[in-house]
């Protein structure tokens, strides 16, 4: 699904992390890697030379491994030029990190990184990075909706993404409480938790099945993003991938997004994945 992967780079250290996310999923599909900063006009030099390093050493780090990797450092808009490499190049997924700006703006709308989610034409990995370090993401968070676009999508960046770091996958749902006076996790039989999951998580559940990855499901009464962010820091989880917000625009405006919420409160590195490969 992903041949051609490309990584937006810039002169900020979560960049070069994210672009590491990159670089170990392209390892894991034997899929062409690019490196891409693009500079701004008024971009100071020290500026750029620090996020030419960076794509240096992602560069080299890649040859390493054996990855067939480009490198592309130009001026210009980084949305306008990042969807011409895109579509010259036929991309099937680019990676790019949020800044601290980001997060500080509701609905990070006018920010580089909604702008690529939004405007590319392909699926797009938005990585908010908590951890500097090496990332070793082993127990990989997925919370799902009762609906779930691009399945199949979904399933399969999971699957690739725990394998590429040999983790396990726990599926999170958010369900409203059985009754009124229950409290706190819902414990059932394998079995009996399949039977009260929605058919698009089943769905979910059955492609990560085909791969030889440990999964694991878990079903928490309560708010969506307050119960992903506890889960998160109570079970200490590396990575939480979550699916972009479809949420209509005028209930995005008066309520935020489940996906905002959790972007700004993760305890753990975050990916948001705008999927746009057509489930087949």
């Amino acid at each position: 699904m992903y041949k051609k992967i490309l990584a937006a780079v810039n002169e900020h250290i979560n960049s070069e992390v994210a672009a590491r996310y990159a670089l170990r999923l392209a390892k894991q599909l034997e899929a062409e890697l690019f490196f891409c900063f693009v500079a701004e006009e008024s971009m100071p030099q020290h500026t750029r030379c620090t996020a030419e390093d960076a794509v240096n050493r992602l560069y080299t780090e890649a040859l390493d491994l054996n990855i067939r990797a480009e490198r592309i450092s130009i001026l210009g808009d980084p949305v306008a030029e990042i969807g011409k490499i895109v579509r010259h190049e036929k991309i099937g997924l680019v990676f790019a990190a949020t800044r601290r700006e980001d997060i500080e703006r509701r609905f990070y709308s006018g920010t580089v990184a909604r702008s690529l989610s939004l405007k590319l034409p392909c699926s797009v990995a938005l990585v908010r990075v908590v951890h500097m370090g090496k990332i070793h993401p082993s127990k990989i968070l997925v919370p799902l909706k009762a609906r779930v676009n691009k399945v199949k999508e979904r399933a399969y960046f999971t699957a690739k993404m725990a394998e590429a770091f040999g983790g396990k996958i726990i599926v999170f749902h958010a369900t409203k409480p059985i009754t009124r006076f229950f409290h706190g996790e819902i414990h059932l039989t394998p079995v009996e938790w399949e039977k009260r999951l929605p058919k698009d998580i089943s769905d979910f559940n059955a492609y990560i099945r085909k791969s030889d990855i440990e999964l694991e499901g878990l079903l928490l009464p309560g708010h969506t993003s307050k119960g992903i962010t506890i889960e998160a820091a109570a079970k200490r989880h590396d990575l939480i991938i979550m699916g972009a917000s479809e949420r209509p625009l005028f209930t995005f405006v008066l309520k935020g997004s489940p996906v905002e919420a959790v972007l700004r409160e993760t305890p753990c590195d975050l990916i948001i994945l705008n999927p746009r490969h057509e489930d087949k």
